[in-house]
């Protein structure tokens, strides 16, 4: 529960760009004001893989996610809660958004059962049963005590037909409900609680999920159930044709994107938050984002390249070390390879939005994103990676 003494949480549109729909706001949260556009570094088991917390407050992240269904079955949201909840647990000052574990769920469809009660599944670590309803979805994430929580949906498989897509998307619509009736016993008005438009690659549905979420008054709303396989092209036109149904004092959330240009051309769309394990899961692997285009770290061209990673970049990766040691560590499998990278790309992914909050305020995103979409970046980056 929430301290009665903590600030609430808001959010406030602050300046909206004249050519497209990006938007340019602050959220208000018990740990926090985040500026958005804003990107948030994914901690699915309370911990951003690879950077400890105090790096991640060099780099000014304001906000984090946790995952429900992993901290669920790994330490337990109930020890969570008696160690003081998932802030003190993992000492992080800022703001973190609990996702409900639907798209965990949906991502090991072989091990559950969907019925209108809840979701049956098994864990994928030792087998073992458990459920989840909307009710004890929001328990969970109260006793983890994030500042965003979401509620528990049914993730639509890409592709889905037309009959298929309709039936999940109404089914998440009564369990945001059920959601919404938990929340509401306990609420007071500390912390938020989002709603997940649902609805495949069908504008009509989306547009259906969107008013029934409405109904129900929810602190934000977010857009799930994308980039689970389908062409660019069509997420995209799905998240353009959706964002703005979504409502403008709100702030509206897309899910597991993306790519840097995914991030910017949904900005434009109007999209405030994003998440994805891209940059620290390519960090990892050796892809590197830089102003220069996407670095392949383990290619011989760095073997003896004393330069620096990405010139333009003033993170301590890109100031100390040179591309030749981070293909040395990455080829050896040192541990150390993983923290430098992932800070790196993190440093890219927040710098972008920095920019691209910074572009909005000053007037010129839409000249900008114009000049972008014709192929005439005028900033040191590239985002077509």
């Amino acid at each position: 529960m929430t301290n009665k003494d903590e600030p609430g949480f808001g959010f406030e549109v602050l300046r909206r760009d004249g050519r497209t729909g990006a938007r340019r706001g602050v959220l208000r949260t018990p740990h926090g004001e985040i500026p958005t556009p804003v990107f948030m570094p994914v901690g699915t088991a309370a911990a951003v893989k690879a950077m400890p917390t105090e790096a991640l407050e060099e780099l000014d992240a304001r906000i984090i996610l946790g995952n429900t269904y992993h901290l669920y079955l790994r330490p337990g949201h109930e020890r969570i809660g008696r160690l003081g909840g998932l802030h003190r647990f993992m000492s992080w000052p800022g703001a973190i958004l609990t996702d409900s574990g639907g798209y965990q769920v949906y991502s090991h469809r072989e091990l559950r059962r969907i019925s209108e009660e809840g979701v049956q599944f098994r864990s994928h670590i030792d087998g073992s049963r458990s459920f989840f309803t909307p009710e004890n979805v929001i328990d969970i994430q109260r006793a983890l005590g994030s500042d965003i929580a979401m509620v528990f949906d049914d993730c639509t498989p890409y592709p889905a037909g037309r009959t298929d897509a309709e039936d999940s998307m109404e089914l998440s619509m009564r369990w945001a409900a059920r959601c919404a009736g938990q929340w509401n016993r306990f609420d007071n008005g500390g912390r938020a609680l989002f709603g997940i438009v649902q609805g495949s690659v069908y504008p009509d549905l989306r547009r259906r999920s969107v008013e029934a979420l409405e109904r129900l008054g929810f602190a934000g709303l977010a857009l799930g159930g994308l980039s689970v396989g389908e062409p660019k092209g069509l997420m995209y036109d799905i998240v353009g044709a959706t964002a703005p149904l979504m409502p403008e004092d709100r702030p509206r959330y897309l899910m597991g994107v993306g790519t840097p240009e995914d991030l910017l051309r949904c900005v434009a769309m109007g999209i405030d938050m994003f998440d994805c394990v891209l940059p620290t899961r390519n960090a990892r692997n050796g892809y590197l984002f830089t102003s220069q285009g996407r670095v392949l770290i383990k290619n011989a061209v760095h073997a003896e390249d004393e330069g620096p990673l990405d010139p333009e970049c003033g993170c301590s990766t890109c100031r100390k070390y040179s591309r030749a040691y981070l293909r040395h560590l990455f080829l050896t499998g040192e541990h150390l390879y993983a923290v430098y990278a992932t800070r790196h790309n993190l440093t890219f992914y927040l710098d972008m939005m920095r920019k691209i909050r910074q572009a909005i305020d000053l007037g010129f995103f839409g000249n900008w994103f114009g000049l972008i979409e014709k192929g005439e970046d005028p900033f040191p980056w590239n985002f077509k990676l």
